[in-house]
């Protein structure tokens, strides 16, 4: 029987709306936010700098209406491989990250790049995932042992001869420290791995008096560096120099330490007075909206949603071409905070690394200043251990 055209009409009328709807079915990012437990003072700080860029861009990816799934997982591995499950078995999400840590990051991997979503992370850069369990669905804005090869560099500069280095007992931890020994020169008095989440360090500061060294490197990010400096200072220690990973000495350390961090340098791949126009947009809205400058998380947090922005954007939307979409991350056709960044074989960027001091400025904040450049062009060491290198 022939359909009248009254009857077609309606017919074509509900496909179009169930196209419509299939058509506006929102992008999903699953977010893991680390809003309790050992690293909360960062995880805040990425928080607010998801916030930011979700903001600017309209709750969308790519003009695309996208949903933004938020979670603490308190910082633990077992949690976070809980939530990664419900994230891609229930939520279907198209995007994952948040995690602080590495040990977080790591527990998160096999699950997400079993079905086949892209994790791009928003500060951990796990040596494993650089190296020999590297993954196209990950990518890292900075590779862990990179901020501490630049500071082993920087303290051969500085003419320190021999140096006591700590760092919490976890992978990015050993990845730190690693990364200061393959590049300083001088001798390692001592290496000292302390209790993630430690809050006292009346023992590690005893040993690093009677060592007597010429500095001190430190990978202590957090409230775990919070206590460490103030515990430092009050030591007596304070004559002998530390030079502190960019995540150890950034905004939310120095707003809770204060002028004990004054004269401190670190090393790192951003910094907030870094003249890219990006970043002078950035921090102006940062500021606004949070009245203080942003730290390296809410900076690499901000990137990462520009990231799959950008990336949404070059496939047409089309997520389901996981080759194009895999290459259109790899592109980062976007201008980032750190102005124009490349990718290397291991989905690791070849950036710049900066020095960073400690100082005052005319109204009284204490924030870090941009020193010049350590390193122009640094990739990362375990890139010849990718089978994707190859």
């Amino acid at each position: 029987m022939r359909k009248s055209p009254l009857a077609l009409s309606i017919a074509a009328l509900a496909f179009g709306f169930a196209g419509m709807a299939h058509a506006a079915d929102p992008i999903k990012v699953g977010l893991a936010l680390d809003l309790s437990g050992p690293f909360a003072t960062a995880g805040a700080e990425a928080r607010d700098g998801f916030d930011l860029a979700i903001e600017k861009l309209g709750s969308k990816l790519g003009g695309q209406p996208a949903q933004f799934l938020k979670n603490d997982f308190a910082g633990s591995p077992d949690q976070v491989i809980q939530l990664v499950k419900r994230y891609v078995d229930r939520d279907k999400i198209d995007f994952f990250t948040g995690p602080i840590a590495s040990n977080s990051a790591l527990a998160a991997g096999p699950a997400l790049f079993a079905a086949k979503v892209p994790f791009l992370s928003s500060n951990p850069g796990p040596s494993q995932y650089a190296g020999k369990q590297c993954n196209p669905y990950f990518f890292g804005l900075y590779q862990n042992d990179t901020y501490d090869e630049t500071a082993g560099i920087l303290a051969n500069t500085k003419g320190y001869k021999k140096v006591v280095i700590i760092a919490p007992n976890y992978p990015a931890g050993k990845d730190h420290l690693g990364g200061f020994k393959r590049f300083y020169k001088g001798e390692i008095q001592n290496e000292v791995y302390t209790k993630v989440g430690q809050i006292d360090y009346a023992a590690e500061i005893a040993q690093i008096r009677s060592s007597k060294p010429d500095a001190v490197y430190v990978f202590l990010p957090g409230g775990m560096g919070i206590n460490f400096i103030k515990q430092y200072v009050a030591g007596g220690l304070k004559d002998t120099p530390l030079l502190i990973s960019g995540s150890g000495a950034d905004e939310d350390v120095i707003r809770a330490v204060g002028e004990s961090m004054l004269g401190t340098t670190n090393t790192a791949h951003w910094a907030h007075d870094l003249k890219v126009p990006a970043n002078v947009e950035f921090v102006a809205a940062y500021k606004k909206k949070y009245g203080h400058f942003p730290s390296v998380y809410a900076a690499q947090a901000y990137d990462t949603i520009m990231a799959m922005d950008a990336a949404v954007r070059d496939v047409g939307g089309n997520l389901k071409d996981k080759a194009a979409l895999l290459k259109a991350l790899k592109a980062a056709n976007f201008e980032t905070l750190r102005g124009r960044v490349n990718y290397g074989p291991n989905n690791f960027p070849v950036q710049a690394f900066y020095q960073r001091t400690i100082v005052k400025l005319p109204d009284g904040t204490i924030t870090n200043k941009l020193d010049g450049i350590v390193v122009e062009k640094h990739q990362d060491a375990h890139v010849q251990d990718c089978k994707m290198a190859s």
